[in-house]
């Protein structure tokens, strides 16, 4: 899970992780099973399907309806892969209960509230803003029943977010809204939607950003929400999210450390790694070769992957620019990236001065951390509990005949 409860912190983390190594695979661009594979029926799905999960009927038929939709092979591969994402996720739960999250949420707003919106609305009007909150939290709807203790009794995920939703709703309605439209003007949308600190939902746990990106069916952001706390819907957006981006790798882990972490992340730390071999600097093998706001949008300024790209190509008498690096790395979430001059330049400088192949993927170290997880975790934890599930789907799998 790329992400917490609240804002993502996403730390790089510091010890080098034991790096899973593979090399590039053929094929047209998916590690996925293509078209000449045998594919599996509905009813073959729901045996894939842990036996404990209830209504496994329901999920098979939604897992083969979207699989169809999206134009996935449904080989036993895809099919494993997709159900070991929902059981790490959810456990087949379309709105999971979350165990102490009314605590936990309290507390970060106790805690970090003011810090967070003066993230998002800057120390001016994010100070305001979070005043307001604070004081509709402990007084509305009633003292009595106030938004604090509604709060502290949430279970799921929805409930959360609902309760959200309502606390702004209020505020629009009753506190100060010259601030809060000067809010909404600064932020350019919803105030509420902005703040709104549940950004990844369902039961594959989708960003509502790519959700947006890639809405199925018209509605607003409301209905959106809604419809990743579906069963359905969590499954469409995260089977999306998951499958449908080309990669050459030659084990489903790093797509599952990709879930996590970021499109094309385990592609992108092998670059690192690569890059790491000719130079004397020691690099954060993220998988992230540029600097990113919280928004998403590039930074303007150097990472340290692209400032020992453009020493290492200097000293070596590669003729790629600055400039062109940085028009390079820019396509660092494409698969178009693999055919950019500073990929290639690396790839066939890692070859030379080494004699070994280039390495195509690799696992990021990226730390997870959040107020909903008892502790700090690391991609690799994700990657690998994900490819433990893949692993027994597919020894189910060997039971069905197709």
């Amino acid at each position: 899970m790329k992400k917490t409860l609240f804002i993502s912190s996403h730390l790089k983390s510091l010890s080098i992780l034991a790096l899973s190594l593979s090399l590039v695979a053929c094929g047209d661009g998916s590690w996925w099973s293509k078209n000449n594979e045998p594919t599996l029926e509905e009813d073959q799905i729901k045996r894939l399907i842990p036996p404990p999960v209830n209504n496994r009927n329901s999920w098979a038929k939604d897992i083969f309806s979207i699989t169809d939709q999206l134009d996935i092979p449904q080989t036993k591969k895809n099919i494993c892969s997709i159900v070991a994402v929902v059981d790490q996720e959810s456990n087949f739960v379309a709105d999971p209960q979350v165990p102490g999250l009314g605590e936990k949420a309290v507390k970060e707003v106790q805690d970090r509230l003011e810090e967070k919106f003066k993230d998002k609305l800057g120390d001016g009007l994010g100070g305001t803003v979070a005043g307001y909150f604070q004081e509709v939290l402990k007084n509305q709807p009633s003292p009595e029943d106030n938004y604090l203790s509604q709060m502290r009794r949430v279970k799921t995920e929805r409930e959360l977010d609902e309760l959200y939703r309502e606390i702004f709703a209020y505020m629009s309605k009753h506190y100060h809204v010259s601030a809060l439209t000067g809010a909404a003007k600064l932020v350019g949308q919803d105030i509420g939607e902005k703040l709104n600190p549940i950004t990844t939902l369902g039961s594959m746990q989708v960003h509502i950003g790519y959700a947006k990106e890639h809405k199925r069916q018209g509605g607003n952001i409301a209905e959106l929400r809604t419809d990743l706390y579906s069963q359905y819907g969590g499954l469409y957006y995260g089977i999306h999210r998951l499958m449908m981006y080309p990669a050459d790798y030659d084990k489903a882990i790093y797509r599952f450390a990709d879930y996590n972490s970021g499109m094309y992340s385990s592609r992108n730390a092998a670059f690192q790694s690569m890059l790491n071999d000719l130079t004397v600097a020691e690099l954060d093998l993220d998988g992230d070769l540029l600097l990113y706001n919280k928004d998403g949008s590039i930074r303007s300024v150097s990472s340290q992957s692209e400032r020992e790209l453009i020493s290492v190509f200097a000293a070596n008498n590669i003729l790629v620019t600055p400039r062109q690096i940085r028009t390079d790395l820019k396509k660092e979430k494409t698969k178009s990236f693999e055919d950019t001059a500073t990929y290639r330049a690396v790839a066939k400088l890692y070859k030379e001065k080494t004699g070994k192949e280039p390495i195509y993927a690799i696992m990021p170290e990226v730390v997870i951390s959040g107020p909903k997880l008892s502790r700090d975790y690391n991609t690799n934890w994700f990657a690998t509990r994900v490819n433990g599930r893949y692993q027994s789907c597919m020894q189910r799998a060997k039971r069905i005949k197709i």
